[in-house]
């Protein structure tokens, strides 16, 4: 595994040819984390089944469970999938940046049906980071890439979380440093008459809603054949269990803060980290998953949450610990 910092201010890595084995790599089928604003990315080539088996092997991902292919722009999603006038209106608003939309599958596109799960939708993302556009271009094909961490894991945000659970089952790490959004892209999905939220994420369901004019209609979680990423039941979970809505801390529990207000008892938490002192949502968000990773390694056998609002970014985040706290 060969570490790769990159510096996203300066399009130097862009132009001296610095990341040609990374390319190289990815035509030749391995795996190489890829930073995007929203985390941390194990991408392979979407076409290429045997690649995209293997970031399914890797994760210890389940098959039935689609990868989301990133594409460089809207022109070259078209080839793989089919865009109504609803997915142009919301790739105008919100391309590049943390939108994924399941769209029906283009029957000529060369993404690999296990890419897709078998189905007949494709998801397709324009991320706004630099890196997994260019990536692509150069490779001239969609890269798969779920989020770099063992599946039903916390989701990484920095290499180092990257290398710690992956390790030698990447070829390339690209290090840009922590991802600014830090949880994944919002997933609409358009194959219905209906849009439905599969996934809250980076870009509140308000403002896709606002753009389509209409209200989105949220799909339950399915553990046997989801449309999308994210949407099993269980997801996200840290080893430590995980008490959502807490009243107080109790002692020996590692405490999961947001806010001024604070917890009675977190005085005498394990280890306390405070998702925003001053209640930025979008703060709260870029923080999630590194904080539950840091207290997962204090040792404490639960982490309890302090209540976070439900509005914009919070529905994203709310989510994220549900799954967290879920029945594994």
């Amino acid at each position: 595994m060969q570490r790769w910092p990159i510096d996203l201010k300066s399009t130097d890595w862009m132009m001296s040819g610095l990341l040609q084995p990374v390319v190289e790599a990815l035509a030749g089928g391995k795996l190489v984390a890829v930073p995007t604003e929203t985390v941390y990315g194990l991408a392979a080539d979407a076409t290429n089944g045997e690649a995209c088996a293997r970031i399914y092997e890797a994760k210890g991902r389940p098959s039935f469970n689609p990868l989301i292919s990133h594409v460089e722009s809207l022109e070259a999603a078209e080839r793989h999938g089919l865009f109504d006038e609803r997915a142009k209106a919301l790739a105008a608003a919100f391309w590049p940046g943390p939108l994924t939309m399941v769209v029906p599958r283009n029957p000529a596109s060369p993404i690999a049906s296990l890419t897709t799960a078998g189905l007949d939708s494709v998801a397709l993302r324009v991320p706004a980071a630099p890196v997994m556009r260019w990536l692509a271009s150069q490779l001239g094909r969609p890269l798969a890439a779920p989020s770099a961490n063992l599946s039903g894991r916390i989701s990484t945000t920095d290499a180092d979380a990257v290398i710690a659970d992956l390790g030698d089952k990447v070829a390339h790490v690209l290090d840009a440093g922590p991802c600014p959004i830090g949880i994944e892209s919002t997933i609409v999905s358009l194959t219905g008459e209906t849009p439905a939220l599969l996934r809250p994420g980076g870009i509140p369901a308000t403002a896709i809603e606002a753009v389509l004019g209409c209200s989105l209609i949220r799909a339950a979680a399915d553990d046997h054949a989801p449309q999308a990423p994210g949407m099993l039941t269980s997801h996200y979970a840290p080893a430590a269990a995980v008490r959502l809505e807490a009243q107080g801390i109790e002692e020996g529990e590692a405490a999961l803060l947001f806010g001024p207000d604070g917890l009675p008892g977190a005085g005498q938490a394990r280890a306390s980290l405070n998702l925003s002192p001053t209640g930025d949502l979008v703060e709260a968000a870029a923080n999630l998953f590194s904080a539950l990773r840091q207290l997962d390694a204090s040792g404490a056998t639960v982490i309890a949450v302090q209540a976070v609002p439900g509005e914009g970014l919070g529905e994203a985040i709310n989510d994220r610990l549900r799954r967290a706290a879920a029945p594994r």
